[in-house]
């Protein structure tokens, strides 16, 4: 049970953002259409509006009632069609566009002072100078630290118009040292790693498809090919989607011209077809593509067009199973609607959007019940699921592939069952891995001078699991004792990430992370 609580509040998460996020069409600059319905006077729940605003026994955010009642009525549509409050769009936007206005750094709240975790290279913090570890004590000469800080006030202060100073009091020996620093745009790459895993394997995990995604992707790519890459494995897994054209943009770096990689269509939408170019950067060399569960949208674009076409090989287990697509249409006030507007289809034919017919509560309960099931630990119980009882398609070769519910891996990885126990989940909620690592381990970072050589000669060993258990318990008054004996050199391998990445990036906690991944190691197996 706890187990499956585990997968749920994942899944939870995922579909949230997922439904947020969705499948775009368009690269961001989104035009205004008629949606159908306005607030304008006529219709009745504008009138409904207005006499709860004018007559109702208490006061009311009408401004709020308006936001679920046009959301109530969208997802009466289909699970990911929504409205987004001016915050939330604003957010999701900042996002798929790759960038935003502030100083470029992540942070870590711990006993009411913000922790400087990790500085954006070649953002406005990295470039006055500012480290991962730095305490803020200060802002623009006012007491910071210990006054009940809060992420809306953090946000305030570190993001806002470009150009604007900003002055961070750090705390230095005993005293305070003033960074000045210029806001400015800063970009966040859709790459979250990028490393060579032997002498001719390259490794690059995508964690979104924004605009700037292809461009990424093509920097990673030239960098590993310098180092010698001839063979490339792309990571998916966890990857929710993002924009349609970032999806294709990505397909076209791997295939011929004029294959075609997806198409669309919907009522109001006539067919469209997207078709490779000439100009792909990795057009030659073996390919394999990581997916699970929590891969949607876009990509199962890219995963079912080099699936169909017979480009790469799929290794892990079915994907989220989200065919539709989505066109923002925003709002004077930043409010905006996501609107399915279309479905989308591999090049074999495939829809692979599953069943929402039983309600938003069912579809968002989906990925627990595949678990309940059995199909995130066995093959033949995917196989058998109702879903592919349907009608079959084939890949470019020839191979039998199916629609209905998610891109199907070729080859299957079960998941591991000490990944998704309640307590690493409350450990990872309370971000106690980070907070252990600023607390206590900043000395054994400083005893290794690259990445290479603390991934390769440090072990996290029992007395600094115990040690670590011992910490969290302050914060976590209960946790499970089976979990934590079968869970332990999982939340090892973690706190070794997080360390890692604290001092060196995300490209070494990555590194760490898969060198005790079973799907990982698969794939590596697959195409070598």
């Amino acid at each position: 049970m706890k187990k499956t609580a585990g997968v749920i509040f994942r899944t939870m998460i995922l579909v949230l953002l997922g439904i947020a996020i969705g499948l775009l069409i368009g690269d961001g600059n989104f035009t205004d259409r008629n949606l159908g319905f306005s607030f304008s006077g006529n219709d009745k729940i504008s009138k409904v509006l207005e006499l709860v605003g004018n007559n109702y026994v208490d006061s009311v955010n009408v401004d709020s009632i308006e936001g679920v009642s046009v959301n109530n009525l969208l997802q009466n549509l289909d699970p990911h069609s929504l409205y987004l409050p001016p915050q939330q769009a604003q957010s999701i936007n900042e996002r798929l566009d790759g960038g935003f206005n502030g100083i470029g750094i992540e942070y870590q709240l711990l006993r009411d002072t913000l922790i400087i975790t990790q500085v954006y290279e070649g953002g406005p913090a990295a470039r006055a100078g500012l480290l991962a570890g730095s305490k803020v004590l200060t802002v623009d000469s006012k007491k910071f630290s210990g006054t009940k800080l809060t992420p809306d006030r953090i946000n305030n202060v570190f993001r806002g118009q470009k150009d604007e100073i900003v002055l961070l009091g750090v705390a230095s020996g005993n005293g305070i040292k003033t960074f000045t620093i210029k806001r400015g745009h800063v970009d966040l790459s859709s790459i979250n790693a990028a490393y060579m895993v032997n002498n001719n394997t390259g490794y690059i995990k995508i964690s979104k498809f924004a605009s700037t995604t292809d461009t990424d992707f093509r920097k990673a790519l030239k960098r590993l090919k310098t180092d010698g890459m001839s063979q490339l494995l792309l990571d998916l897994r966890g990857n929710g989607g993002g924009y349609l054209n970032a999806a294709t943009s990505m397909a076209d770096e791997f295939l011929r011209k004029d294959q075609l990689i997806v198409y669309t269509k919907g009522v109001h939408e006539p067919r469209t077809d997207y078709f490779a170019t000439d100009s792909g950067a990795f057009q030659k060399g073996k390919v394999t593509v990581l997916i699970d569960e929590y891969s949607a949208s876009a990509s199962e674009i890219l995963a079912g067009a080099l699936q169909d076409l017979d480009r790469a090989t799929i290794v892990g287990r079915r994907s989220f199973g989200k065919g539709l697509v989505q066109q923002q249409f925003p709002f004077g006030d930043g409010s905006a609607v996501n609107l399915t507007v279309a479905r989308y289809y591999t090049p074999s034919g495939r829809s692979i959007q599953k069943s929402y017919k039983g309600g938003l509560e069912s579809y968002r309960n989906e990925l627990a019940l595949r678990m309940q099931k059995g199909e995130l630990f066995s093959e033949q119980n995917i196989r058998s699921d109702s879903v592919f009882k349907g009608a079959s398609f084939h890949t470019l070769n020839g191979r039998k592939v199916f629609s209905g519910g998610g891109i199907m891996p070729d080859v299957f990885v079960p998941a591991d069952t000490t990944q998704n126990t309640m307590v690493i989940q409350n450990l990872l909620d309370q971000q106690l891995f980070s907070a252990y690592v600023i607390d206590k381990m900043q000395p054994v970072l400083d005893k290794f001078t690259t990445d290479d050589d603390f991934i390769k000669h440090y072990t996290i060993s029992d007395d600094d699991f115990h040690n670590f258990i011992l910490y969290s318990s302050q914060q976590l008054k209960e946790m499970d004792s089976h979990e934590l004996l079968i869970s332990r050199e999982y939340i090892k391998s973690i706190l070794k990430a997080n360390a890692a990445r604290f001092k060196w990036g995300d490209n070494a906690f990555y590194q760490v992370m898969n060198n005790n991944d079973e799907a990982f190691k698969k794939a590596v197996a697959t195409i070598n």
